[in-house]
């Protein structure tokens, strides 16, 4: 028999293995509350201290830096790196060897002009160079053009990448590769410079063994999923994601299950949910891991939601307000000093239960962000992502 999963127990067993229904206790490191959520979105690293603060009882983001970098600047039980859909992430340092085998395994794009895009051997020689320019060494960008130019040649410097209303040197179309390979991460900012060095070294598992693990731990923090629902997580071809499913249920590693009258998919045995849906009030930040991979999107962003805190069906580009495990508005922080003011718009009214609750999750944003909150229910007028 088919077994059947609402859409109700699925959200309660997501928030449940993300900690987002009890925080993890002050004992679990840091680099265990990312790996539940498969990595943070650390595009805004400030947003990205949030998402793990908000699930680890006690951490701020002194704890989150203090991860990422040890005293000499070298990186430490946490990793910012390319991750998936090419994009910033915190990613556990000990999961290097599975996340460059699965990311640098998913078929590229090819969304430069021919004129403009690397052959597959000047990538490859430009990861090589990046990895040997950053060995011990740490790195503005500026820096590291002079020295992949200086190990490749002339053509890798050639100003022919739009970005950001400019061009860019052509080998910084294959930036996210190096960081998915292992060649680079981010390190210390040098002032207001971004800096990049080498992460430890490490070899990478086997790619059929990283895309199975991978697979599986997607489906136990935001299954049940379709592969559609995979590739767009990572940003992957539609086809090569069924594919990889296939293979995965023919070999007894995922299994077929009805949700919420969709065939979708779970890991093998993982089959057990909990019995009452999700209740209580969270606020998680920009480009959240929940929000960015829990499907199907329009279950979770209901009715006004998808108008308000999507973009364009993206989501992310707003901090949004989860009530009983949908999203229910949007908010945004301003900081002042060592004060900050939280400004939530609910697309519904509130119960004077949540709203107390709200008020506890708007300290605790705070007490993350080591800044003193202030709560202001009303309309949000700050755009995506600002």
């Amino acid at each position: 028999m088919t077994v059947r999963i609402t859409w109700e127990r699925a959200s309660a067993r997501r928030l449940e293995r993300q900690f987002l229904d009890t925080p993890a206790g002050t004992g679990t490191p840091v680099a265990d509350v990312v790996a539940s959520m498969l990595a943070a979105h650390a595009q805004v690293l400030s947003a990205a201290e949030v998402s793990v603060g908000v699930r680890a009882a006690g951490r701020t983001r002194t704890d989150v830096r203090a991860a990422l970098w040890q005293a000499d600047g070298s990186p430490a039980s946490l990793l910012k790196a390319h991750g998936p859909r090419g994009t910033v992430h915190l990613l556990p340092t000990g999961e290097l060897p599975l996340w460059s085998a699965a990311l640098t395994a998913i078929p590229g794009t090819g969304r430069f002009a021919p004129d403009i895009r690397l052959t597959d051997a000047q990538a490859t020689e430009v990861v090589a160079a990046v990895a040997d320019a950053l060995d011990g060494r740490t790195l503005t960008i500026d820096e590291l053009d002079e020295a992949v130019v200086a190990r490749t040649g002339p053509w890798a410097g050639d100003r022919v990448m739009p970005a950001f209303q400019d061009l860019w040197p052509r080998w910084r179309q294959v930036l996210h590769r190096a960081g998915q390979s292992g060649a680079l991460c981010f390190g210390p900012n040098r002032g207001r410079k971004v800096t990049y060095t080498r992460p430890p070294r490490f070899t990478p598992l086997a790619t059929a063994e990283a895309l199975r693990t991978l697979v599986g731990r997607y489906l136990r923090a935001y299954g049940p999923a379709t592969p559609p629902d995979f590739a767009k997580w990572l940003a992957a071809p539609g086809g090569w994601a069924t594919a990889l499913f296939e293979t995965c249920a023919a070999e007894g590693g995922i299994e077929e299950v009805d949700f919420a009258g969709t065939r979708a998919w779970l890991a093998a045995g993982d089959t057990v949910f909990p019995e009452e849906p999700a209740r209580g009030v969270r606020l998680l930040p920009y480009f959240d891991a929940y929000v960015i991979a829990a499907q199907p999107r329009e279950t979770l962003f209901p009715g006004a939601a998808y108008r308000r805190a999507l973009a364009g069906g993206q989501a992310g580009n707003h901090p949004v307000l989860l009530v009983d495990g949908v999203v229910a508005g949007v908010w945004h922080q301003r900081r002042h000093g060592r004060r900050t003011t939280v400004t939530v718009e609910p697309l519904g009214q509130l119960t004077a239960r949540q709203e107390r609750e709200l008020g506890e999750r708007t300290e605790r944003v705070g007490e993350v962000l080591e800044a003193r909150a202030e709560l202001v229910i009303g309309k949000v007028t700050s755009g995506p992502h600002a």
